[in-house]
């Protein structure tokens, strides 16, 4: 996928949802992997000409492993002109060592999110966009049904009122297949994870399981997609 069809399908989510106002600071959340670096591309991209004008920074959260390189991604960050905020943690250490988490996924994200969403808050930004994109949010929605039996995804756009910062998504019409075309064509400095949990998480189950639907029935993902932007989930109101 070229930079110009990302932009396109960024900006009808953008649009779609209201997820830009004029005059807004977004921090994307980069952790280094595919889906976050090309969320940046498509912000700094859309920032040269979206009707709305707003800035742009990146911040990622260390989760404090070892061999964790952050170098090629403020490389990639000064090459488009980004800001990128490097915040230092103990969340790995805690996680794995100090509390021995058996089921450590949940813990270590919202502690992931908690420590981003301060840090872009101390920064004077008021919007934080997320890289999750249109596989992710039907993983979520199965996941949702089958561990908490409800019909749930989380929505384009979140308000939190606690911290006054808003979550937004705007890579939610990228299928993650044309997000791992648009790194491999653009050379994008992808890290890799060094979590010890990466790859066995209820998350590759619902993956795997998506997988193994749509190979089935062959245009289940997107008919999965479809349900979840005409249901009554509360965010899921287009403007």
């Amino acid at each position: 996928m070229k930079l110009q069809q990302l932009m396109s399908y960024t900006r009808k989510a953008i649009d779609d949802y209201s997820l830009i106002d004029e005059g807004d600071r977004i921090a994307v959340g980069v952790s280094g992997g595919k889906d976050s670096l090309t969320l940046l591309a498509a912000m700094q991209g859309l920032m040269r000409f979206y009707p709305n004008h707003f800035e742009l920074m990146a911040v990622t959260v260390d989760l404090g492993f070892d061999g964790f390189d952050l170098t090629p991604v403020t490389a990639y960050c000064d090459e488009l002109g980004v800001r990128h905020e490097i915040v230092h943690s103990d969340i790995g250490q805690i996680i794995f060592e100090d509390r021995q988490e058996k089921n450590p996924c949940s813990l270590c994200a919202k502690m992931r999110k908690g420590a981003l969403n301060q840090a872009v808050k101390d920064l004077g930004y008021n919007k934080v966009a997320y890289a999750h994109h249109k596989d992710d949010l039907v993983e979520t929605m199965l996941l949702s049904l089958i561990f908490e039996g409800r019909f749930y995804c989380f929505p384009p756009k979140t308000y939190l009122d606690r911290m006054d910062l808003t979550v937004i998504r705007p890579l939610m019409y990228v299928e993650e297949a044309e997000v791992k075309g648009f790194a491999k064509q653009y050379d994008l400095p992808v890290v890799k994870n060094p979590c010890p949990a990466d790859g066995v998480t209820r998350r590759e189950y619902a993956k795997q399981l998506v997988r193994d639907i749509d190979h089935e029935s062959p245009g289940a993902k997107a008919r999965l997609f479809t349900a979840i932007t005409q249901s009554n989930i509360p965010g899921w109101n287009r403007v």
